[in-house]
This record gives C-alpha cells, structure tokens and sequence, in this order.
C-alpha cells in the first residue's frame, strides 16, 4: 500500500512550468467553446513559465496544491480588485487540472486561500466567475457564495458576463 502526499503550500519559482502547464489544461478545460478559441489561446500562451516565474518572484500570493509530484491546482489571490465592491479579500483565480476535478481538492484549495487571506486581515471575499462556466458557478455556490455584483468582460468579438461571489467572515 503507497500513499501520495496531498500538500497546499506557497509556489516557488522551480513551480513555475507546473502552473502555467496547470494553468494551460485548466482553461483549456473551463473555456473552451464559451471564451473564443483565438482569444482563449492569447490568454493561455501570455501565461506561460517565465510569467509565472515572475509574480512568484515579485510576491504574488499563489498556492499550489501538490499531489505527489505533480501540481493539480493554483490559487491566485490577495487583495480586492473592485473598489466598487466593498470586500477584503479576492480569490483572482483557483483551477485545478480536469483529472483532479470533483475529488474536493477545489474546496481544500479555496479553503487554504481564504484562511491566508483571513490571517492577513482579509476577512471577507470576492471570487468572479464567467456566467456560461456552469461548473465554476455551482462550485461557488457550494461553497455558500452569495451572487453580489454581475459585469461584463470583452473576449475578441464576444462580450461574456460574470458574476462575482461573495462571502463575509
């Protein structure tokens, strides 16, 4: 009988490649058929190992959730973005590669997330999602996440709403 090491910890720059290959299945994943393909392959490939290198280097709060030896997801997070939106905290992104989907990794990710956060004095939270990423949605949901603020983002030709999420304390 073997066991593999589930572990949440802070990325570090020899992480790198992982996240962005994380990052590349990931999305691929997620928005395929709802982001347009030319633009979904723009964001991916801005993303590749050298970017991740360097928001590791500069800080950036990203976690990664290990199994094993391989990088199954990333949390990007810290303070909110949206000054219109009066809360603390923001989860930017949380993916997890597909295979590793539906297992609660997401919900341990997220939980490691927003305790960091909290521990900094983030206590409430915002996550923005894509409307048509129905997966994302419920994920959210599930996590008791109250729908807060809706808005727009511009994709190539296509305008795709999101939905930001919310919890307090």
């Amino acid at each position: 009988m073997s066991t593999v090491l589930i572990e949440i910890r802070r990325a570090k720059s020899s992480d790198a490649a992982a996240v962005a290959e994380t990052h590349d299945e990931a999305w691929r994943a997620a928005y395929q058929g709802v982001i347009p393909a030319i633009e979904l392959e723009k964001l991916i490939m801005r993303r590749g190992p050298d970017w991740w290198d360097s928001a590791i280097r500069k800080g950036s709060r990203i976690a990664i959730l290990a199994f094993g030896d391989k990088v199954a997801g990333y949390a990007n997070y810290g303070r909110n973005r949206a000054r219109s939106l009066f809360y603390d905290g923001e989860i930017y992104e949380l993916y997890l590669r597909p295979e590793y989907q539906g297992l609660g990794f997401g919900r341990r990710l997220f939980t490691s997330a927003r305790r960091d956060l909290a521990q900094s004095g983030l206590k409430s939270l915002v996550i923005w999602a894509l409307a048509d990423n129905e997966p994302a949605v419920e994920f959210y949901k599930a996590l008791g996440g109250k729908a807060v603020a809706r808005s727009s983002e511009r994709f190539g030709e296509r305008n795709l709403e999101k939905v930001a999420f919310a919890w307090n304390n």
